[in-house]
Formats: C-alpha cells, structure tokens, sequence
C-alpha cells in the first residue's frame, strides 16, 4: 500500500500574481476610455449628428428650439370666508393668473369664467384657514385649483396657477 501524501498550502511555493495587476488595470481602463470618448464625441455634436438626432435650419445653420412665450387669464379678485365652524370669522382674499397650454384656449376660459369663479368660491368656503397655512396649504390650494379649473374649461386646458396675491385673515 502506498501512502498519499497530503500537501498543505504552506507547502506550496507562492505563485506569481505579474499578470493580475495588467488585466485589472485593461479592465478598468477600457470602460473609462470609451465612456470618455463617447462623452467626447456628444459633447462636440459629432455622435448626435451620427445618430440622426441633430436638426438644422436651411443653409446649414443649427436651429435653435422655438419656446412658445406663455399664454395667461387673468382671474378676477376673489374675496370670500372660510370655514372655520363657528369661531370668528376668518377670510381669504386672492388673486391668480392662469397658465393655459395653448392661445386657442384663451377664448374658452374667458367664456367659462363664471363657473370657474362659482367652483373657486365653493372649494375656497369648504376650506379651514390651518389648511392654507404655510407652503403644503399653498401647493394643495394650488393642485386643487388647477383640477377644478381644467373641468370648468374644457376642452381647454390650465397648465398652472399664479398666485398674485393671497391674504388669509
């Protein structure tokens, strides 16, 4: 019977590692280039143009994008009271503009003023002056509005609502 002999890891001699070091160096060097080549490319308006994703204007010059300037409604003041059940009475004074998506809505929501006004004065009289208190109170009042408003109006539609002037007393 032959004995086997069992080789531990201290026998073992240490094997080199040279090889190692260059293959991680390659295998983060590499992503990094070609991030930084792409980055390059984009940045110059080379790899948009590449890719179809670059416009111009006739006689080869780069358009600039065209921002429509916004269109508003004026809001007539709003004086009305707030629920406050019963204690002193307490009052909310407003002021807002409109943001409408497009100049075509201009018309529909001045001839839909007034049920914007009935439903701004009902939704305001529900209200408790602690809901209108600090910026929370403010953004609620302003999504509220928003919703109400592109009911009213449709089928025009409000993007937005300035507030001009609030004054709860």
């Amino acid at each position: 019977m032959s004995k086997a002999v069992a080789t531990t890891a201290e026998d073992m001699p240490a094997a080199p590692e040279a090889g190692g070091g260059r293959k991680k160096l390659i295998l983060l060097a590499v992503p990094l280039l070609l991030a930084g080549a792409g980055a390059g490319l984009w940045l110059t308006g080379i790899l948009p143009r590449l890719l179809g994703l670059h416009h111009e204007a006739p006689g080869g010059v780069a358009a600039a994008p065209v921002i429509a300037p916004p269109i508003y409604a004026d809001i007539p003041e709003i004086i009305t009271n707030l629920d406050t059940g019963g204690r002193r009475q307490s009052f909310v004074k407003l002021k807002m503009r409109l943001e409408l998506a497009k100049a075509s809505d201009q018309p529909i929501v001045t001839a839909a003023m007034p049920r914007l006004l009935d439903l701004f004065q009902t939704y305001l009289r529900e209200m408790h002056p602690e809901e209108l208190r600090g910026a929370t109170g403010t953004y609620r009042l302003r999504e509220e509005l928003i919703a109400r408003a592109n009911i009213a109006a449709q089928p025009a539609r409000v993007v937005d609502i300035l507030f001009v002037e609030m004054l709860v007393q």
